[in-house]
């Protein structure tokens, strides 16, 4: 997907399609290559898919929250000339489409949860980031999947990088904070949105019984669980992740 990035003034996204518009969040530790299929498969199928590269690692530290990562959306949808968006976000992503859904009700069509923060965080322990300890990260990558396959060399020395680099690990623990700070259960009894939530079975990071809340706490939700799938559904499942989403767009006429 790197070939089809494009930069415009402090954005830099990819961008493909017509029609309704997806706007597409990554998480923490997550490349916009993730979602690759899930790109693909709406942009040629009616839908304009944007997927922003978010400043997890640009903004000044003190500004390093969900907060300003959700007025970063509203500048890029404002840049855009985006009203009105479906928000579909993975992990961090999610709980930023659902802070940004709490202040700007009339911009989200939809909202699509996989694997999203925003009630519970799973502390990242003690001991990480373990600086220098590659095997460490491997296997904490391996972890976020339910096949340890999926976390290739690359995955891998993508996370190792970012851990070993004291910028991003300054960030990534003020975001790990921060996300913490705004729990979003007394918020989303009033977020009238229908909401798709697609998730593993076997999320080890934000755990089934999340999504059973977040589908109690929504009041339009409707939960779909993928078998034999982790953290990441759109990209250890993606064919079926693509099939869910695909079918519920339709039933709801969105």
């Amino acid at each position: 997907m790197t070939e089809q990035l494009k930069t415009e003034g402090k954005f830099t996204y990819a961008e493909a399609g017509e029609g309704p518009a997806i706007i597409v969040l990554h998480g923490l530790m997550g490349a916009l290559s993730n979602f690759g299929a899930t790109f693909n498969h709406f942009s040629s199928n009616g839908y304009k898919v944007l997927i922003p590269e978010l400043p997890l690692y640009s903004l000044p530290l003190i500004k390093t929250n969900v907060k300003n990562l959700s007025s970063f959306l509203k500048d890029f949808m404002d840049f855009k000339g985006i009203d009105n968006a479906i928000l579909l976000g993975n992990s961090l992503g999610g709980h930023i489409g659902l802070y940004f859904t709490k202040h700007y009700q009339d911009k989200v069509s939809a909202l699509v949860l996989t694997g999203s923060s925003g009630l519970y965080e799973k502390a990242m322990g003690d001991s990480f980031p373990k600086r220098g300890n590659y095997e460490f990260i491997e296997e904490k990558t391996k972890d976020v999947f339910y096949d340890p396959a999926i976390a290739t060399k690359e995955l891998v020395d993508d996370v190792f990088k970012i851990v070993n680099d004291r910028n991003s690990v300054i960030r990534t623990l003020a975001i790990a904070k921060s996300a913490i700070r705004h729990n979003m259960a007394n918020d989303l009894p009033d977020m009238k949105q229908p909401t798709c939530l697609i998730w593993g079975k076997q999320d080890s990071v934000t755990p089934p019984k999340v999504a059973e809340d977040f589908h109690k706490l929504l009041p339009d939700s409707d939960l779909f669980w993928i078998d034999k799938c982790g953290h990441a559904a759109m990209m250890e499942r993606p064919e079926e992740f693509n099939s869910v989403l695909s079918k519920w767009l339709t039933d709801r006429n969105i």
